[in-house]
């Protein structure tokens, strides 16, 4: 099997994965029946984040994510709606790909990211 670059496994989950615009994120966040989750690094997510969001740092994401584990995150349901995102949106595409694998059925990824949220004038607070 060929080597594939960062690049060509952000492309392929983002044809696996519902990629949302900044305005359908903030109308979900309206409806106030979804998850955000912020899946940065702490020294970004203390810099601003989007509001209302949780901080799940992409490396623990699947830990977190798995009600069997000890360090399950109880907002996270694979049931729920869950809504991702990272700084421009390729950690958070890859990650809306496993949770998929890992049996969440209504997941997406903010396409763009925080930059995309920041960018549009959207609301950003402090944790």
């Amino acid at each position: 099997m060929a080597a594939k670059t960062a690049t060509q496994l952000v492309h392929e989950a983002k044809q696996r994965v519902q990629n949302l615009t900044v305005e359908q994120v903030a109308a979900e966040l309206t409806r106030g029946t979804v998850t955000l989750v912020d899946l940065r690094e702490p020294a970004e997510w203390e810099a601003g984040m989007v509001a209302g969001a949780i901080h799940v740092p992409r490396g623990l994401l699947e830990f977190a994510a798995d009600p069997s584990s000890p360090v399950h995150r109880g907002e996270l349901d694979p049931h729920q709606r869950v809504i991702l995102y990272c700084g421009s949106g390729a950690r958070s595409a890859l990650a809306a790909d496993t949770l998929q694998t890992m049996g969440y059925t209504n997941v997406a990824h903010l396409d763009g990211g925080f930059k995309a949220w920041a960018a549009a004038g959207r609301p950003v607070g402090k944790p």
